[in-house]
């Protein structure tokens, strides 16, 4: 990487590298920003993840700064090999199903069996590199020079460009939802990189979809582990119920997850108010600990979701930052 070449980019400073830049999340919108001014990029279905590469040393720091560089063995093995000494990249871990798509269970079950074999690292952001950090330089001069450190690597590695359109936004997310995709990231080509929830990067989602706080579970008639999962909210630091999900499990699935619930059992439910909902007087409550990503198809006008299908727990997000996400 020529360091001349950053050195003259605008914005770039010189500074030693930190130990960790909190990332610049998306607001959620319900149609995308018209536009020439915007880049368009695809919305993948895994976890966000900061890397970090300083020397021969590799570090994936999730989004609430957790450590998970032992989960991404085989992709750090691929950051290492990149022609620089240090860099920070913001991207997204995912893993493809037959059809190419990411999936989010099929993610799941890869880490599980160690080392993260089988996974891709799209990678949507440069913030750091040679000892520049370029958090206030334009998003075009960001991707440019990533795109210059990636393209060597083509697009069948484990370490992969996330490219964009400019502009016709519209027409890039009615794309993005006929292949069945999660839906689109629109962010400002001109924006500095901002470590918080910004309008500058804008997320369109095709299907609702959204993390929940688990609360307990419901018992089975059926012989199963559990038949569904009850599923809440913050709101002002109140729990607030959500419904249930009874789909979206593997056998394994719910043995595993009933395991991990029958650790954290209490005697009260964990919500403020008493839910209108006459299957929970077979519920076992938990501690609002673990949060789990769920598919639906819309909210009732009481606050509950509709068709709900459970996706996969959300190891890296803090179950008191789970709020209810509607458009802005």
């Amino acid at each position: 990487m020529n360091l001349k070449q950053l050195k003259n980019l605008p914005g770039a400073r010189k500074v030693p590298m930190p130990e960790f830049v909190p990332p610049q999340l998306a607001t959620l919108i319900d149609k995308p920003p018209s536009g020439d001014e915007w880049f368009h990029e695809l919305k993948f279905d895994g976890y966000r993840l900061l890397c970090h590469l300083e020397g021969r040393q590799v570090r994936f720091w999730t989004r609430n700064r957790k450590d998970w560089t032992a989960k991404f063995a085989n992709v750090g093995k691929a950051v290492k090999a990149l022609p620089v000494k240090t860099a920070i990249l913001d991207g997204e871990i995912v893993a493809l199903d037959e059809a190419g798509r990411a999936s989010f269970q099929r993610l799941q079950q890869s880490i599980n069996k160690g080392g993260g074999s089988g996974l891709i690292f799209h990678i949507f952001d440069l913030i750091y590199i040679e000892g520049f950090n370029i958090t206030r330089c334009p998003l075009r001069e960001r991707k440019r020079v990533l795109a210059e450190l990636l393209e060597p690597l083509g697009d069948a590695g484990l370490l992969r460009y996330s490219d964009h359109i400019e502009g016709n936004g519209a027409q890039f997310f009615k794309e993005a939802c006929k292949l069945g995709l999660e839906g689109i990231v629109s962010k400002q080509a001109d924006s500095p990189y901002e470590s918080t929830r910004t309008r500058s990067w804008l997320k369109i989602k095709c299907i609702k979809r959204q993390e929940f706080v688990i609360a307990g579970y419901t018992l089975s008639d059926k012989g199963l582990p559990f038949s569904s999962l009850v599923l809440g909210f913050y709101d002002r630091g109140k729990l607030i119920y959500a419904g249930r999900a009874g789909t979206g499990y593997t056998n394994a699935m719910r043995v595993e997850l009933k395991k991990k619930l029958d650790e954290i059992v209490v005697d009260k439910r964990p919500f403020e108010q008493i839910p209108k909902d006459p299957d929970l007087h077979r519920a076992v409550w938990t501690e609002p600990k673990f949060v789990g990503e769920v598919a639906f198809s819309e909210w009732t006008d009481e606050g509950v979701i509709r068709h709900p299908s459970f996706q996969g727990l959300r190891e890296d997000k803090k179950a008191e930052e789970v709020v209810r996400e509607d458009p802005s």
